[in-house]
């Protein structure tokens, strides 16, 4: 796949997975990192020593008191949406600075990697090769891409929403984007939902797009990640 050119304002599907298509997510402990990772990383600043973290109570992540304090954050990207299986992630992001793509993909990589090899006792590449991109300029790419990321959680050709809870699929920016407060911090979703005419109307939109999952997916077959 010939490697984009980044540019400011531009959509990119982003997605990586494991080396040999091993799992990168263990554990739910792994999942929150790598949530905490897309809002730590995401600054133009230099990474401070795990100066936010998630509070479960609250749903979101939050800053730890640190005696200096950090610099407003200056985004890299807008993450419009994300999904994380076992062995993969999917992300749907807007360059905001110039480089901010290959910046934050780099600093997410890097951290992530250090962080799971340290865990589980191993060295060397956690993800297959540099992680994929695609220019999000065809129309047709933009409508169907969100539904994508949210539904692939749903296996085996399945229409029916119900097969996997998918409701209380928590690795996912779909519960924030139906309203149900997961992880509001991480993702920003004006511009999405303006779009779709709202949360109940996504809700409404995405269960559709499940029962025309198969005709769906060819449209978009050019920027899947490959099984």
């Amino acid at each position: 796949m010939k490697k984009p050119q980044f540019v400011e304002n531009e959509i990119y599907h982003i997605y990586n997975r494991g080396v040999e298509k091993r799992n990168i997510f263990t554990e739910d402990k792994d999942y929150f990192r790598f949530i905490h990772d897309l809002f730590e990383f995401n600054d133009e600043n230099p990474v401070l020593n795990m100066t936010y973290y998630f509070n479960p109570k609250t749903m979101e992540v939050e800053p730890q008191y640190l005696k200096k304090e950090r610099k407003p954050r200056k985004l890299l990207v807008e993450i419009l949406a994300f999904c994380l299986m076992p062995n993969h992630y999917h992300l749907l992001l807007r360059q905001k600075s110039k480089n901010g793509i290959i910046k934050f993909m780099q600093k997410l990589g890097t951290g992530y990697t250090m962080y799971f090899n340290k865990k589980n006792g191993r060295v060397g590449g956690l993800f297959q090769g540099r992680f994929k991109a695609v220019i999000v300029k065809d129309e047709e790419h933009f409508i169907h891409l969100p539904f994508y990321i949210h539904t692939n959680p749903i296996y085996g050709g399945s229409t029916s929403i119900d097969s996997i809870d998918f409701k209380k699929y928590r690795w996912s920016s779909y519960l924030d984007y139906i309203g149900k407060k997961n992880f509001p911090s991480i993702t920003s979703r004006k511009f999405l939902l303006e779009f779709f005419g709202g949360e109940k109307e996504y809700e409404k939109a995405t269960r559709q797009w499940i029962k025309e999952k198969e005709e769906n997916l060819e449209k978009i077959s050019d920027i899947m990640l490959e099984n």
